[in-house]
This record gives C-alpha cells, structure tokens and sequence, in this order.
C-alpha cells in the first residue's frame, strides 16, 4: 500500500490516492525497507502541489523515513537484515562531477533525491542505496527519528551556515518542524535565541524550548542579530529579517522554496551583510547532527497521522500548521 501522487494539485483537492504498488525489486546496493514512519514536509506540499516541478509520475512522496531493512542486494556490505534506518532527502550523488569532488555532493549536478526523483517513505515498503541510509541510534523512538532526517539536519545545516560564536544573538523565522529542532541545539551550543512566528501557541512553546523572545516578524525585539534563519516560505519574510541584522550579519534561507523576495534597498545590505541559501544536506550533515541529536537530547514535538490520512495532514500543515513535526504511521 502506498500514497500516490499522480498529477500535481492543490492538497485539498486530496491528490495523493491509496494504491497497492508492486513490491520494490532490489539488487546490487540497494536495501528493501519496511517503513515505519514518515515524516511530513514542506517541501512534499511544494511537490505535490507543483511549486517545484515535477521529476517522476506517478510518484509516492516522502523523505524522512524510519523503518527496518528486510532485505540486502548481493553487493551490499554495511547494512543487515533486521537493522533499524533512516532515509532522508538525498537518494544519491554520482561522486564525479565539480561539486562532488569539491566535497558539496548537496549540490551535486546529477543527484537524485527520496519522494522527488524516486519513490519515497509514504508506502509499506521503499528502497534505497546502501550509502545513504543510516542506522538509528537507539536515543529516539520511530516517530521521534524521523523529523530528525529533513526538519533536524536542514535546520543544523543552516546554523553552521551562520558561522555564529558562543553568545551572539540568533533570529528564527517561521517556528514549525526544523526551528524548534534548532533553537535546543542553538541554546547548547551558547546562543541566544529570538523567534518570529505570527502564532501565539508557537511563540510560547518557542519560550518554553530557551527562546529569549518571541514575537511576529514584523515586530522589534529590541536588539540586533548576529545571523537569521528563515524557515518561512514567504519572501517578504526574509525582507523582515534582513531589517534586524547587526552589521556584518548572515541571513540564512532555509527552504527549498519561496516566493518572491520584494526588492531591497541597499542600506539593509551595507555594512557586510551576507544573504545564503540552505541546498539540500550531505551524508556528513546526517552523520553529525545524528551526533548532536544524541548529545543534545532534543525534545521532539510530534503529532501523528494514519498513513492513508496523508492528504488531511498536509493540509493541516499547510493552513494551520503545527506545534512542532508530522509523522505518518503505515501500518
């Protein structure tokens, strides 16, 4: 069984339809994988609702995936029957081209990615290469690991991208599934928190996570930052926080889409500040913020949805959003 995506629609037309799809084949690499979980995404509703151009259909979405390994291709040398994995975003790379070679296979010219460009985690069953799937430590449950794979290593990638040192004030844009992940890690590393959410119930749960403030995007919390992030996938956001840098300030936009950002005048630029985007992960992003997950001991906010309840989810997510991370449960 699988939640297919056959033609690109809005979310609330219910676009992803219950199918029985053929067991996936394996060979040479690649692993089969009962799945577990699934987390949900922005970037699934970007897909399914064509803001991102489609790469596959039909297609079954999905990309932060726990399950369990239930067969190995003969070539396969790390990965046994039983183990517990996570997939993630990134399905491949071909470790040949410049940035490959240059140690930035995220930006790699030939990559393909879980949900995307192959079949994803919202099935019974998926499959994928042994070099990018990822044992579990036992630290956190299916349903907690699983935000940890798109939400968790998105969000860790955009915070080194600040370049921040301990002290320096940090501004969080958008307060959903990767920037409650990233204000705990943020906190023990020795920053200082400020969150811009338009939603009371996330600007509290944001103060009870370390915030040092919390407010809309277009308030004043009465100091400059040192670097922003900005989760939200609306470009006049990101013209908010670019208003709130210090000199020298970095601006990190961290989705794999947003509208259009209005123009900019160059005051807001001057004086150094840096404006970067968030391009998918590496495997080593995964690998460490797996680390730093089990060093940090994250308090994860789930909310939990049936599998086959993929449409209602999403649509949730995106006209109400959530106190925290989605996860589909197959069964």
């Amino acid at each position: 069984m699988a939640m297919v995506l056959r033609e690109p629609r809005p979310i609330g037309t219910n676009p992803l339809r219950e199918e029985d799809v053929p067991l996936p084949e394996i060979s040479g690499r690649e692993v089969l994988i009962e799945v577990k979980v699934c987390g949900i995404c922005r970037t699934d509703l970007h897909i399914i609702e064509g803001e991102i151009p489609p790469r596959k259909l039909p297609l079954i979405p999905g990309h932060q995936v726990v399950g369990v390994v239930k067969k190995v291709g003969d070539l396969v040398t790390k990965l046994r029957k039983g183990d517990r994995v996570g997939v993630t975003w990134l399905h491949s790379t071909c470790g040949e081209c410049r940035f490959c070679k240059r140690g930035l296979e995220n930006l790699c010219e030939r990559a393909h990615f879980t949900g995307y460009s192959v079949d994803g985690g919202y099935a019974k069953y998926m499959k994928s290469l042994e070099g990018f799937t990822f044992k579990l430590p036992n630290t956190y449950s299916d349903i907690e690991a699983a935000p940890l794979l798109c939400a968790g290593v998105i969000g860790f990638r955009a915070l080194r991208m600040c370049e921040l040192k301990e002290g320096d004030k940090l501004g969080l844009y958008g307060f959903g599934s990767s920037a409650h992940l990233v204000l705990q890690i943020a906190r023990h590393l020795g920053f200082l928190v400020y969150v811009f959410t338009r939603s009371r119930e996330r600007q509290k749960l944001a103060l009870e996570l370390g915030a040092s403030w919390a407010g809309t995007p277009t308030e004043d919390p009465g100091v400059k930052l040192n670097a922003s992030i900005v989760f939200a996938p609306a470009g006049w956001v990101a013209l908010e926080a670019l208003k709130r840098l210090d000199k020298a300030g970095r601006l990190v936009l961290a989705g794999i889409y947003m509208t259009p950002i209005p123009s900019i005048n160059y005051p807001l630029l001057y004086h150094e500040r840096v404006i970067k985007s968030v391009a998918n992960c590496t495997r080593s992003d995964i690998i460490k913020l797996l680390n730093m997950a089990r060093e940090v001991k994250l308090k994860i906010s789930v909310h939990t949805f049936k599998l086959r309840n993929a449409n209602e989810a999403l649509q949730i997510l995106k006209t109400k959003g959530l106190r925290g991370s989605g996860v589909l449960i197959v069964e």
